[in-house]
């Protein structure tokens, strides 16, 4: 399991993660974009090798040792990271025992939750999307009577172009004195912050140029890509939810316009709508809609059953919504790791390569729109306390 990074011992790391996330929304070019994307990577490498010299050197840090390698650590992954300290200089990638991938999978989707809302899967080794349409699904006719037509159900087959994403793990010397249970919490942690990053920036404003196409793209059949990066979703209008009744009308409107697939069909998108802002944005709109009750609660009422969630890489003053199922987001192929054939800047430290496949791409355009925001001022909504306790709440 990785560590807990949402505390005052990786301060630096969020800091610098916050830095990559600006550079990523403000379009930087791609070397800036790596460096700062390397220095997220030093910022938890760093605090990361603090904390567990912090713990090992605590007077629990026997016992908890002991419980890593007892029950939170495989035989097979004791011989791996055993194996990656001392064959250093191998050119051969290694995969990763199968319970290391399910646990950087798991940890991905838990401590990051909007890959769990954007629905992020694990494909495990191969990936082919199948999408369909159900039109058609069933034939009505007697009991008894003759099978009645053909099931015009339409399945497209899209082979994945997916975007092999790669990591750096740096694992300090130092911490191989601390045995295979350090060493798998340390690796794991690396490679769960560099690909969770990577995928939630790329799911979400990703350019679609050997990276997954994100929500703010769009994707129509007739979409004209140039050199490789779909264009960006021009803005559908502006949220104010100035008072009451605008807001009703304005998230009614935006429902609506995620309920028709881009073929014209239906598709239920109230109950299924995710509100994805930037974290100081999602406070501003949560605090418009939240109420006291008469237990002297405050709860956030949003209508229509809908969900917000936060992420640094959606730009300020931006609101991107989509239904929840229509996205296609995987992680594919095996997850391996190779010792790097450079040298090494840092000292005393082993650089290690780690490599996972990803795809992302809306099952449509009219799976997720853009929206401006321009808020009144916060708090002005509604102003009438609720009995309902926290039913309607939907905050992710």
């Amino acid at each position: 399991m990785t560590m807990k990074l949402n505390t005052k011992e990786f301060s630096n790391f969020a800091e610098k993660r916050s830095a990559y996330a600006d550079a990523v929304k403000n379009s930087a070019d791609v070397e800036t974009q790596q460096t700062a994307f390397s220095a997220m990577m030093d910022a938890l490498s760093e605090d990361s090798v603090s904390e567990i010299t912090k713990q090992v050197n605590s007077k629990a840090a026997e016992m908890f040792s002991a419980r890593q390698n007892d029950s939170k650590i495989t035989n097979e992954e004791v011989e791996f990271f055993n194996a990656i300290t001392t064959d250093v200089g191998t050119k051969e990638p290694k995969l990763l025992p199968q319970t290391v991938i399910t646990e950087v999978f798991d940890d991905m989707v838990q401590e990051h939750p909007v890959l769990g809302l954007i629905g992020l899967q694990n494909q495990g080794i191969s990936l082919k999307v199948i999408q369909s349409d159900a039109k058609g699904a069933i034939v009505w006719g007697k009991i008894f009577g003759d099978i009645q037509g053909q099931l015009d159900a339409t399945f497209n087959i899209t082979e994945a172009d997916q975007s092999k994403a790669t990591a750096f793990v740096a694992l300090p010397k130092d911490i191989e004195d601390f045995g295979p249970a350090w060493i798998k919490q340390y690796v794991v942690t690396q490679i769960t912050e560099a690909f969770a990053a990577g995928a939630e920036s790329a799911f979400i404003v990703g350019d679609g140029n050997n990276k997954p196409i994100g929500l703010n793209r769009q994707v129509q059949k007739d979409v004209t890509v140039t050199g490789g990066v779909y264009p960006e979703k021009t803005s559908a209008g502006t949220l104010t939810f100035a008072n009451t009744k605008t807001a009703a009308k304005e998230l009614a409107g935006l429902i609506k316009q995620l309920s028709t697939k881009e073929d014209g069909h239906p598709v239920v998108a109230k109950g299924k709508t995710v509100l994805l802002m930037a974290p100081g944005d999602s406070l501003d709109v949560e605090a418009q809609f939240m109420v006291q009750n008469l237990a002297g609660q405050f709860v956030t009422a949003m209508p229509f059953g809908l969900t917000t969630a936060e992420s640094e890489f959606v730009p300020e003053g931006k609101v991107i919504a989509f239904v929840q199922g229509r996205y296609n987001a995987y992680q594919a192929g095996s997850l391996s790791i190779q010792s790097f054939d450079q040298t090494l800047a840092m000292e005393d430290m082993d650089l290690y390569v780690a490599k996972q496949f990803f795809f992302g791409k809306a099952k449509d355009n009219n799976a997720a729109v853009v929206y401006d925001l321009a808020l009144a001022t916060p708090g002005t909504t509604t102003n009438e306390p609720t009995t309902g306790g926290e039913e309607g709440t939907a905050k992710a």
